[in-house]
């Protein structure tokens, strides 16, 4: 069977013209575990080790009504949706059966089912926005499946709490092939008498469906990175270097023996183990990073900063990530604006325009040097390394003509709080350049993306523009057009 493992004895129950004796025997578990297959008493056993209380009524409720959309919208298999439901509710047809679709944590996102079961489901949380993990509600097939990482058919008085002991579930994880992680679970539940444990089967099949679907984003995904990124590798002309996602996967090498590993996950200026000893700075290029092999033990900084939107400015400097204030953040971005270095005195003009004053500048100068040492240079104030900042990136991949790139990075304007007449410049320049791309977009999902964030959710032509776009269809749409949704509260 697809949820067992060699220590089960016993095979997984099934619907026969009898059940009563083995409901009997499934309840009586209880009292005696022995009576339990392998699979399920060792999620018994995960059960106890959380203090699920047996007698709980029903599945907690984890998400509110916007956190559920905000989860669905960000979740990677809402766009796999309609296939997973036409298959999972289609090939059930016949028995009409519930349908649950859950994130990696158990919280269900879509739960969709018949008139003549809803109601049961709704009283014992099978529903949209309840989590089902073992923690929360004991071994189930949502549950036990997440935590297995394997397809699981949960039966009647199989359940650790008796409120369920009338349902059945066979349940399947889903895997990303980017992340190599388990992002959801796909379930079909119904009673006792109308669930056979083949169900199983069929919920395992459309899983490795949306596995494939996933892993033909990804490799389209690879295709336009690659296209997009290949230049700064063969800027390298010859030498060792990668391009690596986010998630750590190496998309293209130099020397090419390294293509197709999967190294630690890259954190912007902090120091990644390469398979042959040697050490590479994670230098972020757009939407992934660049890693020059160093010699063993040798590290070349980087100051990555992170100055765009409303959340506070930070800094990382060898993989430390260092808030800032605001006066520091300007210093630090003017600097990186300006890469030959500025004077004391143009320093104190661009930060607070004729009335500034070099004395002062000397002073919050100091003061960074105090937290990042010799990287802040003098004579003339300059930044040493390498620096990379979130909004010149976003600048180089509209140079680029990657819109799409740098939406994804534009997760606000410039420090907005910043009344330095420079900043304010380059702030306002950056945004008109994004929107006015944006706006002459054919493609939706770049404008879909800046309508996320909190300017752009309050930006009408904007929402107009991509209501224009969006299909009648697309669930989005009339979201969009209210703009109740920010990528800020996510």
């Amino acid at each position: 069977m697809d949820s067992g493992t060699n220590a089960d004895r016993r095979p997984p129950p099934h619907v026969c013209a009898e059940p009563r004796d083995l409901l009997t025997l499934l309840a009586d578990a209880h009292d005696r575990q022995d009576a339990l297959r392998a699979t399920i008493a060792a999620s018994w056993r995960r059960s106890g080790a959380h203090g699920v209380d047996v007698d709980v009524p029903s599945a907690p409720e984890a998400l509110d009504a916007d956190r559920l959309a905000e989860s669905r919208a960000a979740h990677p298999l809402e766009p796999l949706l309609p296939m997973v439901r036409d298959l999972l509710r289609g090939g059930a047809a016949d028995a009409d059966q519930y349908m649950v679709v859950t994130d990696a944590a158990g919280h269900a996102l879509w739960a969709e089912g018949p008139r003549r079961i809803r109601a049961v489901a709704d009283r014992v949380g099978l529903a949209a926005g309840f989590c089902w993990s073992e923690a929360s509600i004991g071994t189930n097939g949502i549950g036990t499946a997440l935590a297995t990482g394997r397809p699981e058919y949960v039966y009647a008085a199989e359940h650790r709490v008796r409120a369920l002991h009338r349902w059945s579930c066979a349940s399947a994880p889903v895997t990303d092939a980017d992340t190599g992680d388990v992002i959801g679970c796909l379930d079909i539940s119904d009673t006792v008498d109308r669930l056979h444990p083949s169900t199983v089967r069929l919920v395992r099949a459309v899983a490795r469906l949306a596995e494939t679907a996933l892993e033909s984003r990804m490799r389209r995904r690879d295709e336009r990175l690659r296209e997009t990124y290949g230049r700064h590798l063969r800027e390298l002309r010859g030498e060792d270097g990668l391009l690596v996602t986010a998630t750590g996967r190496v998309l293209v090498a130099e020397p090419d023996r390294w293509r197709g590993h999967r190294l630690a996950v890259p954190v912007s200026g902090a120091h990644v183990l390469l398979p042959d000893g040697r050490h590479a700075v994670a230098e972020p290029v757009g939407e992934v990073y660049l890693l020059r092999p160093t010699g063993r033990g040798e590290h070349r900084p980087l100051l990555a900063l992170g100055l765009l939107g409303d959340e506070q400015p930070w800094a990382r400097l060898g993989g430390v990530r260092v808030p800032l204030s605001l006066r520091h953040a300007e210093i630090l971005a003017l600097l990186a604006l300006h890469p030959r270095g500025l004077t004391g005195e143009r320093l104190a003009r661009y930060l607070y325009g004729d009335d500034g004053s070099s004395t002062t500048v000397r002073a919050e100068i100091h003061r960074l040097r105090a937290r990042f040492g010799p990287i802040i240079g003098a004579k003339p104030y300059r930044l040493h390394g390498d620096v990379d900042a979130d909004f010149l990136a976003v600048r180089r991949l509209l140079g680029d003509g990657d819109v799409a790139g740098a939406a994804r990075l534009w997760t606000g304007e410039l420090l907005p709080a910043s009344e330095s007449p420079v900043l304010r410049a380059e702030r306002d320049d950056l945004t008109v350049r994004l929107r006015d791309r944006l706006l002459r977009h054919p493609d939706p999902e770049p404008l879909w993306t800046y309508t996320r964030t909190l300017p752009g959710a309050t930006d009408a032509e904007a929402l107009r523009r991509l209501s224009a776009l969006l299909p009648p269809s697309d669930p989005r749409r009339p979201a969009k057009s209210a703009g109740s949704e920010v990528r800020g509260r996510v």
